[in-house]
């Protein structure tokens, strides 16, 4: 994978602390098995170089505005003239048939414009964010699996494809699924003293972890059964036959005081006590980890340049497949004459070949 980057690099390197000027911690670990090369695309052989990149690489992908990509020649008709199978994948804030299309957004533009501001409100009463890149990391994962699909497709038909992934659409799509799906219908399904939109069950103040005699734990019945059993061990009076969680439906209709009670019981026994009984009953529960607990369980590998760090592993695993070692995240235009040196390679091959 080739990282295109301006001389100054990608505004990953310097969002947070890091062990090297040009190697935030975010930058160590996402710009891992890539290589840099840094290009003046204003200049004509800036562009000329951005040809033969192209005409070499299987998918282009830019988060750029449209009218900037236009101006750079990097926009989906410039960049098909030059491998007409390519599979381009853009993505911006607003779409592209949107009169938005080149407004300027980030993460937190596209969480207040999705909805997600609007559930903060409902749980806390003030509009709000969520506390991670939530929207770039959700849009990134949609694009991985587009550009996947597209690349299937190629294979199949030969036809490269143009992929355009609005934040803004795929944030309200993922968005909608639970919170959308009591308005859809025409009339929309409202539930008794319920908003048509929201899902109810995860708009639950009470949905929080939960205290213990001496911490945290998070415990979660979700199906009927589970509450009967827990609430029987807790020696709460009706927990055999309690009307809310009766069905599925009714333990969803009465969320908000089925995790009240929860939470009234957890304080009598210790973490571990708890957990040691979900297991045996077979309700979903976890201790509650720290974001150092899940650091500190990070394998530790020297980079060139910023010494040791701990490496966040990939999301998915593939069985039985021999990967090798993950190249280390590169500073900015580490790779650039490499790069350049095979181009040339390859268009003195295609010269000598030719007819």
């Amino acid at each position: 994978m080739i990282l295109l980057e301006a001389h100054d690099g990608d505004t990953n390197r310097v969002m947070g602390p890091g062990p090297h000027p040009e190697l935030s911690g975010i930058a160590l670990n996402l710009l891992r098995n890539k290589r840099s090369i840094s290009v003046d695309l204003k200049s004509a052989e800036g562009r000329r170089i951005l040809g033969d990149l192209v005409r070499g690489c299987d998918v282009v992908v830019s988060t750029m505005r449209p009218r900037a990509l236009a101006r750079l020649g990097l926009d989906f008709a410039s960049v098909k003239t030059l491998r007409d199978d390519i599979v381009y994948c853009q993505a911006q804030g607003f779409a592209l048939d949107s009169p938005r299309a080149d407004e300027p957004a980030y993460d937190d533009i596209i969480q207040a414009a999705t909805g997600v501001s609007d559930i903060v409100e409902r749980v806390t009463g003030q509009p709000g964010l969520m506390p991670t890149i939530f929207a770039d990391k959700v849009c990134g994962l949609v694009m991985a699996q587009a550009i996947t699909a597209a690349l299937l497709e190629r294979e199949r038909t030969g036809r490269g494809r143009h992929v355009e992934v609005p934040m803004t659409q795929a944030m309200s799509a993922f968005m909608l699924v639970e919170h959308g799906a009591g308005a859809i219908s025409e009339p929309p399904a409202l539930a008794p003293n319920r908003a048509a939109t929201g899902y109810p069950r995860v708009l639950s103040p009470d949905r929080r972890p939960h205290p213990t005699s001496d911490g945290w734990v998070h415990l979660l019945p979700y199906r009927p059964e589970h509450y009967a059993a827990l609430f029987s061990e807790a020696g709460l009076p009706g927990a055999a036959d309690d009307p809310r969680y009766a069905d599925l439906r009714a333990t969803i209709a009465n969320s908000d005081s089925l995790y009240r009670d929860v939470r009234r019981i957890t304080p009598t026994r210790t973490t571990g006590a708890w957990l040691t009984y979900c297991r045996g009953a077979g309700i979903p529960a976890t201790a509650v980890a720290s974001l150092q607990d899940l650091v500190d369980q990070l394998p530790l590998v020297d980079h060139p340049h910023a010494g040791r760090y701990r490496v966040i592993p990939p999301m998915s695993l593939f069985h039985g497949l021999v990967t090798g070692t993950p190249s280390p995240a590169p500073l900015v235009g580490e790779h650039t004459g490499e790069v350049l040196a095979e181009l040339d390679a390859d268009n003195l091959t295609a010269a000598t070949e030719a007819p």
